[in-house]
């Protein structure tokens, strides 16, 4: 591959766009991190003193806390411009605008008495400190507005991974994988 002016050269494709190639590489990342995930067994290791994990731990929390609270911009600021996500079947490549335009009226109609870890979550940083991952198990209940206008409860237990990629020397959110228990 050559890289040139924001753009990339491939052997194969011709030229991609500089974009194109961070959100590929980054589709990749979830890619390897899910199989990662199936095969290391769900074992957790969390070095203490690692500041790296703790940093990434901090960042899974305030997640769990952002839904708590509505708060959309708080976990806006904690994420990439583009994200790759696969959720339900498909995979996504979503900007700032797009993600916000979701999770407001999400936030603003939904209200939760949990929103919590069911088990420590594993966290995961690359030996190069550039790339890391968290997978949490959470349990939700509370009450959203349905289309009719009514308070609906709702209890619901989900599992996903949080991909971060260290960026201007700080974790950055770039992707996600996400499914409930049925």
């Amino acid at each position: 591959m050559n890289f040139a002016g924001g753009q990339v050269s491939h052997p194969a494709r011709g030229r991609v766009n500089w974009g194109d190639q961070m959100l590929m590489r980054r589709y990749t990342l979830l890619t390897l991190l899910s199989v990662t995930a199936v095969v290391s067994g769900g074992c957790v290791t969390i070095e203490s003193g690692d500041s790296d994990v703790a940093a990434l731990k901090a960042l899974h929390e305030n997640v769990l806390e952002f839904h708590r609270q509505g708060n959309v911009d708080a976990w806006m600021a904690q994420e990439a411009d583009n994200v790759v996500s696969a959720n339900r079947g498909t995979i996504s490549f979503t900007s700032a605008e797009e993600r916000r335009a979701r999770r407001e009226p999400y936030l603003s109609s939904t209200s939760f008495d949990v929103y919590r870890d069911l088990r420590p979550p594993v966290i995961r940083v690359s030996d190069d400190g550039t790339l890391g991952w968290v997978i949490a198990e959470v349990e939700m209940k509370g009450s959203a507005v349905s289309d009719d206008g009514e308070r609906v409860p709702f209890e619901a237990i989900w599992a996903w991974i949080e991909l971060y990629e260290k960026q201007g020397g700080a974790w950055k959110a770039v992707g996600n994988v996400s499914n409930r228990r049925p």
